[in-house]
Formats: C-alpha cells, structure tokens, sequence
C-alpha cells in the first residue's frame, strides 16, 4: 500500500502546500505547533476539503479536484487517531469498540469484536467508561475501534502529548508493536523528534504550511539542509550565513569563518552546529580551522552534562543567534567560569549548512 498526497487550501491567513508519498510503514510528519500537520490529517480524512489537488490511497482516489471526485469520510477507509483518542464519554469499551464493527457491517461481529480484545489487551473492560481507563488503556481502546473499520491508512495525531511523562514510555511501546504488526501505511504527526526516530522510517518536516520532500529519519539528523529541519532535529546553535569561496562560510551574526565538509552553494542562508559537535580547542590549535575564541556568559549544571553558554569575540551582540550553546561532560568543563575567555573547535563535517 501507499499514499499520495499533493493538495493546496487556503485559510485566510495561513496556506497548506503539501507534496508527499508516504510507502508502506511508518511515515513521521514533523514540525512546530501550528505548522499544518493536523490539517494534513484532516483532509486526507476527508474532514477537510482542500481547494485543489489529489489524494490517492494504494490506487483508489479519494480526492481529486479536477475530476470532481471527494469521497465522504467513511467511504475512504483511513483511520484517524486524534490526541485526545476522541472516545464516546457514554459508551463503554465494548460499545466504543461495537460502534465502529456496526458502520462496517458484516457478521460476527461479537467474534471481531473478541478478537480485537484479545489483541488489544482490553479484555475485562469491556464495560468500563473512558473516563475510568489510564492514558494507555484509552490509546488501546481507540487503536481496537480504528482497526474494527478495517482502515487502509493509518493516522495517528500526536498519540502521546496527552500522556503523563511516566506513562509515554510504556505507551510507545505498545503502539510501536501495534504499527509494525499493521504494516500498511502509517501517518505519524508529532513536533517530538524522539519519537519520530524512534518510530518512524521516514520523515516529511512541515514549516508554514509546507512539506519539504520526504527522506529517511536517519538521513534528517545526520544532514538537515534546511534551517526548519536543523531545528526540529534538535541543532540549538544557528547563525545567518554567507559564502566565502569554496567551503568557507562566514557566520554572520558570530563574526568568523568556518570550513564545511562540502563547498556552499548559493542558496546558502544559514549554518548550523550541534551543540555536542563542539569541544575545548588546545593551546596547540589556535591557528587550526575552525577554532575561535568566545566569553563565557552562563555555565549551566544539567543532570548529566554542563551546559556553556558562550558568544564569540567580535561577535556583533550578545544576544539571540549570537549565544552558542556547547554541551560537555562535566570533567571537561571543570573549572570554567562566566567571563573566562576559552577557545572551541568544531569538525568541518559538523558545520551544517543550510537553506531557509
């Protein structure tokens, strides 16, 4: 199975662009609150109608403006699971559960249904209400109802914000061994970039409404190339960028000149850094590439690290992009104080650059 989506809507102030395939598997859509990701969801669904475009789902359209085709919701046979898992506060599992087996007609449904029990552990609340279930007994109980309607398309809305922190571990688990079991196609949001590589294959990022092309997770977080993906792969230290001939870019708003491991091309807009990517330099590595001498402005003591919060000399302010963060072990950083002057270096191959 597979899904194509490549539809455009128009709110007012805010547009959806979107231009994706997403294969058998599990298929991250990342990005910020706000970003389009839900309304994705929603028109795929069929909540939403898009202004224009088509989606086609292992062959069969289920949208496409030009010919006139938009099927209704419970034609299209995709799943939704909202973030809320949306279960019917009066009805118990069972009825929850039944609801779904009865729209899909058929018999033996009472047989289905016990089946969908078994696979979801949910035997033995089958006359709960939702209120009286755990985070991750009302995530099973949906997921069962989902897969009672025999959906093609799986997709899950930020399943684990509304989970307490102790509970999200147990939960993922859960959810990854019912998605790997699914095998069908698999759209998973989240702004969480720890479950998107925990979970997923592949990975769109959304910024404002867009898609950017769809790559493997281990591909984003090795080589973001944009400045949304670098973010949203967790790189905290960013600056704007120009090119200075071959693969020296100049970090605008630090005042140096950094070596890439590849020569920038002209869209060149920003460079980013890990902040883990970045070390102390030696005395004996002064005039080496990519060592620059910074004032330390806060020194941070996390649970398993020091965080230092540097600004490079020369560096325009001491504010905003200017500030980099550097991540060390605290053995490493013993000894440094607000207002020492030190020295970091950082790989050539660990300068990002990127495109807006």
């Amino acid at each position: 199975m597979s899904l194509s989506v490549r539809i455009k809507k128009n709110f007012g102030t805010f547009s959806l662009d979107v231009n994706f395939d997403a294969p058998d598997g599990v298929t991250g859509l990342l990005g910020a609150s706000g970003c389009g990701k839900s309304m994705t969801l929603k028109c795929v669904a069929g909540v939403v109608t898009p202004d224009e475009g088509r989606i086609v789902s292992d062959g069969r359209v289920l949208f496409d403006s030009a010919e006139g085709i938009n099927l209704p919701p419970r034609r299209r046979r995709v799943g939704l699971l909202f973030q809320n898992y949306a279960l019917f506060p009066n009805m118990t599992v069972e009825r929850n559960v039944m609801s779904a087996l009865s729209v899909r007609g058929g018999k033996n449904t009472r047989a289905r249904f016990a089946e969908l029990a078994e696979k979801f552990y949910i035997r033995g609340l089958e006359n709960h209400y939702p209120a009286n279930l755990s985070g991750g007994q009302q995530q099973r109980v949906a997921l069962a109802r989902i897969m009672a309607s025999e959906p093609s398309v799986l997709m899950l809305d930020e399943p684990l914000s509304a989970l307490d922190s102790y509970l999200r571990w147990q939960v993922e688990g859960e959810l990854a061994s019912t998605l790997e079991e699914f095998g069908g196609t698999t759209l998973y949001v989240s702004h969480n970039r720890d479950e998107v590589y925990r979970l997923c294959g592949g990975v769109c990022v959304m910024n404002r409404g867009r898609a950017e092309p769809l790559r493997a997770v281990s591909d984003l977080f090795e080589s973001p190339n944009t400045l949304a993906s670098s973010l949203l792969s967790g790189c905290k230290n960013y600056s704007r960028a120009e090119r200075a001939g071959g693969s020296l870019v100049r970090a605008v708003d630090w005042n140096v000149e950094l070596e890439c491991g590849c020569e920038a091309t002209d869209d060149l807009a920003y460079v980013g850094v890990r902040a883990h990517y970045i070390s102390l330099a030696d005395e004996d590595e002064e005039d080496a590439p990519n060592v620059f001498r910074c004032r330390v402005i806060r020194v941070i003591q996390d649970v398993f690290h020091t965080i230092v919060n540097v600004v490079p000399l020369g560096a325009p302010s001491d504010r905003g992009c200017s500030r980099i963060r550097v991540e060390m072990s605290r053995g490493e950083s013993r000894g440094i104080g607000v207002g020492d002057v030190i020295s970091v270096k950082v790989k050539p191959s660990d300068v990002m650059p990127l495109k807006k």
